[in-house]
């Protein structure tokens, strides 16, 4: 035992001196995640102000009616209103507008007959994001007219008062729907692999092409100590970056933690132990350093697409599915949403703290089973 603690503290004490005269690497490693911190940050996905034509055929008070009524949603921001039938189209082709919203000439008349009124909303499908959320609010829109007319006429009528279905919708955890505290949590767990898996995959192999991984493998230090000193520092260093990513969350970005900060760096400890020994088990494979990062590179983009981050889990094709349940990622952004958005705890996360704990120890296992073929 006594072996494996100076092995480990032996090993711990030179590659951390080599993070320090590293600095190049260092300063690239910590400020890579902030700066993509601040730029996701401050990027709103709720779609404001869309460029927005108004053919109005009709020229009536229902059709103005129904355009300051598009300018009260905010969604929409009429940058022309025409006459011509063609404008819509040719504006959105152009790309100077992304909806067009044409009033028949007949809009008014139908209306005071009773009859359908139909507008015709050409949408500019190129972007999904700007297209789904303009369509919603389209049909929002024209729910809210409808149901009022309903009662209106009803009331002028003379026939029993008719009440119109109505929702009460109460957001939870995010109610003002801002970006920023759904994106960031989830970009935590993406950041970290920047520091966990890159700059461990070069450990073992900066030691290869420097020609001291043979002096260290012929002396007399035990080769888990020697594992597990290579992966301490950058351990630190993560939880080092974890904390400052959270404080710049927390006071930059106004996100609040609602959950206890305990479980959620413990959490955070098995994550970030489980990147390390796979950057390890790469590194352990990779002949030079390029090759460690291109390696590494295999894991970034399956888990930034296939862990829930930026596409729901649930749509994914089964296969795609079932490889993001295998990805480390996938449990740490659930979690980090769920304690920090949530309050949600161990319990409620069980299923993914099981899962995180598990691959884990198959990562640990194989790093260490692959560096001892290496040692021998």
């Amino acid at each position: 035992m006594s072996m494996f603690w100076n092995s480990l503290m032996a090993i711990f004490s030179k590659e951390f001196l080599h993070i320090r005269r590293d600095r190049a690497t260092l300063v690239t490693a910590l400020s890579i995640p902030i700066f993509q911190l601040l730029l996701f940050g401050f990027i709103d996905q709720n779609v404001k102000d869309v460029p927005t034509v108004v053919v109005d055929q009709d020229q009536t008070r229902a059709s103005r009616e129904l355009v300051d009524r598009l300018k009260a949603t905010r969604t929409f921001s009429v940058k022309t209103i025409t006459s011509d039938p063609r404008a819509a189209r040719t504006e959105i082709a152009a790309g100077r507008a992304r909806v067009g919203v044409v009033i028949p000439p007949d809009f008014h008349n139908k209306r005071a007959r009773g009859d359908d009124a139909k507008v015709l909303v050409l949408i500019d499908g190129s972007d999904s994001a700007v297209s789904a959320q303009a369509l919603g609010a389209v049909t929002g829109l024209a729910s809210q007219v409808s149901l009022e007319e309903i009662s209106q006429r009803a009331r002028a009528s003379g026939l029993p008062q008719i009440v119109p279905l109505a929702t009460q919708p109460i957001i939870l955890f995010n109610p003002d729907g801002r970006t920023a505290n759904y994106i960031i949590p989830g970009l935590i767990a993406i950041m970290l692999q920047i520091v966990a898996i890159v700059l461990t995959a070069i450990a073992i192999v900066r030691e290869r092409e420097r020609g001291t991984l043979e002096q260290l493998l012929v002396t007399p230090i035990h080769p888990l100590g020697l594992m597990l000193g290579k992966l301490a520092p950058y351990l630190i260093v993560g939880v080092f970056e974890m904390a400052l990513v959270l404080f710049i969350m927390r006071f930059g970005f106004a996100v609040p933690i609602r959950g206890s900060l305990l479980f959620l760096f413990a959490m955070a400890f098995i994550y970030l132990f489980a990147l390390l020994a796979l950057g390890l088990f790469i590194s352990t494979r990779a002949e030079t350093q390029a090759q460690a990062q291109q390696q590494a590179q295999m894991f970034f983009l399956p888990s930034i697409f296939l862990s829930g981050y930026i596409f729901p889990a649930a749509g994914l094709p089964m296969p795609l599915y079932v490889i993001g349940r295998f990805l480390p990622a996938t449990h740490m952004i659930e979690i980090m949403r769920g304690v920090v958005l949530r309050d949600a705890g161990p319990r409620e996360l069980l299923p993914n703290v099981l899962a995180l704990v598990a691959i884990s120890v198959v990562l640990v296992w194989a790093s260490v089973r692959r560096f001892q073929k290496v040692a021998l």
